[in-house]
């Protein structure tokens, strides 16, 4: 099944942590919009955790770059910063990468001119659900209108026990 070119997604913005929130939520209606419904909680999960190692690891007022990336079969979410420090996955803890990892598929980091990229991806492949074509008018339900049948009258007890034989 081929999927539209049109499922990506680009916002820069100057990270803030009202800025983490209001992001989300964006995100959010544009998975739905593409009929990722199931995957709503765990990729804003993730691009929070993105979002917040920015904030706290570059700082306040920095500008970066969000982008998410369907191709119908994979997700992928992204975030470029202009900090030169790499983000490392440390052994303690249950957050920033290790919270990533736990809720991808795959995850990354790469180097770039102005600062560095950190990515994950999900299998996301497209919904074969419902039908989307008009399904044919019910019936009238004139058949279900006769009587409805009687339930056959119980058989007469048989004794297991006679006293006459005793």
């Amino acid at each position: 099944m081929t999927v539209p070119l049109d499922r990506h997604f680009l916002v820069e913005l100057q990270i803030s942590a009202d800025r983490v929130s209001q992001l989300q939520r964006i995100v959010a209606a544009h998975l739905r919009h593409w009929d990722l419904e199931l995957h709503v909680r765990p990729v804003c999960r993730g691009m929070a955790e993105l979002l917040t190692n920015v904030h706290r690891h570059v700082g306040d007022g920095h500008t970066c770059t969000v982008e998410l990336r369907w191709s119908g079969r994979h997700l992928t979410v992204s975030v470029a910063d202009e900090g030169a420090g790499m983000p490392r996955l440390l052994g303690t803890g249950g957050g920033g990468l290790s919270r990533v990892m736990a809720l991808s598929d795959s995850w990354g980091t790469c180097r770039t001119d102005e600062g560095k990229v950190v990515w994950f991806t999900r299998y996301a492949e497209e919904p074969r659900g419902i039908d989307r074509v008009p399904l044919s008018p019910l019936p009238d339900g004139s058949e279900f209108r006769s009587p409805p049948t009687t339930a056959p009258a119980p058989a007469e007890p048989v004794a297991v026990f006679d006293p006459a034989l005793v």
